[in-house]
């Protein structure tokens, strides 16, 4: 596929299952990101690959946070879901941004860094025909699980990165309208 296709119809693929992109896929996948744009080169993004197992022990990490957050008041259902959520996909990339001290770079560029990184990997993961998504929210941000994955003091997470075999084709990227977004800016 070449890469304006890419582009221009890369959607998020949800429903994930076995096998995990292979070996050759992951190294086009993971190369892509290492291409984001990074000012002042810092290259401020680092990754961790968790699968088998260690999904398992993940989702027993996003269940200590949860109940953390919420005073220890999950029912069982929230518990068994909160559970099973790396069980989505049989591989998890998890972005994280590394904050660096710079003059010309602040944080917030570096989180773009990160971020630029994720949707190439995102990208390149539906050229080579593997389903990926990127999931954010109250786990990602959790300080705990921000702990157990061993995260320095000037990391923080950025998402998880879910990726696996679509268990059925793409939808069809929705149509939308250049002009809605891009528009020329006249000093008139």
């Amino acid at each position: 596929m070449d890469a304006l296709t890419a582009l221009h119809n890369r959607v998020s693929t949800g429903l994930l299952t076995e096998p995990a992109p292979s070996h050759e896929q992951r190294r086009g996948i993971f190369r892509a990101a290492l291409r984001a744009a990074d000012h002042g080169c810092l290259r401020p993004w680092r990754f961790l690959t968790i699968e088998g197992e260690a999904r398992n022990r993940l989702g027993e990490i996003f269940l200590r946070a949860a109940e953390q957050a919420e005073g220890g008041s999950l029912s069982d259902a929230q518990r068994e879901r909160t559970l099973a959520m790396p069980l989505r996909a049989p591989l998890i990339v998890v972005a994280i941004t590394r904050l660096q001290e710079h003059p010309k770079v602040p944080h917030l560029e570096q989180h773009m860094s990160t971020a630029g990184a994720v949707q190439a990997m995102l990208t390149a993961a539906y050229a080579e025909g593997v389903g990926a998504y990127w999931r954010t929210g109250a786990l990602a941000y959790s300080p705990l699980v921000a702990g157990e994955l061993g995260l320095a003091d000037n990391e923080r997470l950025d998402g998880f990165i879910y990726c696996g075999t679509p268990q059925k084709p793409p939808r069809q990227a929705p149509e939308l309208e250049v002009a809605d977004y891009f528009t020329e800016w006249n000093t008139r």
